[in-house]
């Protein structure tokens, strides 16, 4: 899978969106919350992705919601440890710190390591940084549980 991804990251020009990176079947929530988020690298146990803060997930003082941040570090959390062909993993346990703010336009850095994984259980840490400054926004752990692909 990790070098079906690189095949296609180094074929195109411009980045690819992460909701592709998932595949069909998305709510209009992940298209709402995903939609300008771009794929920079992709290795086995690791992606990194990057996008400018939008007005639609800001709070009112122009902020990156803390939902948005939350739901940043579930569904990159989610893209690293997806098996192409079986069902999305569902979310066990997140842990996020807060720990500065992102304001509206700036560009920002998402990167996802995987931790580790026991059976269909699987753990990674996602940061979100400011591209420029380097500045970490917010630190999350993500647990997830999932079917794990046959053996056969």
């Amino acid at each position: 899978m990790m070098e079906k991804i690189r095949e296609y990251l180094q074929l195109s020009d411009e980045a690819p969106r992460v909701e592709e990176f998932l595949g069909k079947g998305k709510s209009f929530y992940e298209d709402f919350s995903l939609r300008g988020i771009r794929v920079s690298r992709v290795e086995p146990g690791f992606i990194s992705c990057y996008f400018k803060v939008p007005l639609r997930l800001t709070d009112r003082e122009g902020n990156l919601a803390n939902g948005a941040i939350a739901n940043l570090v579930d569904e990159v959390g989610g893209a690293l440890v997806h098996v192409e062909g079986l069902p999305m993993s569902v979310s066990v346990d997140m842990s996020i710190a807060f720990l500065s703010k992102a304001k509206l336009g700036e560009e920002l850095e998402i990167t996802s390591r995987l931790l580790g994984e026991r059976g269909g259980y699987k753990g990674t840490i996602v940061v979100v940084r400011n591209k420029m400054t380097g500045e970490i926004i917010a630190e999350g752990r993500h647990s997830m549980f999932g079917r794990q692909a046959s053996k056969l």
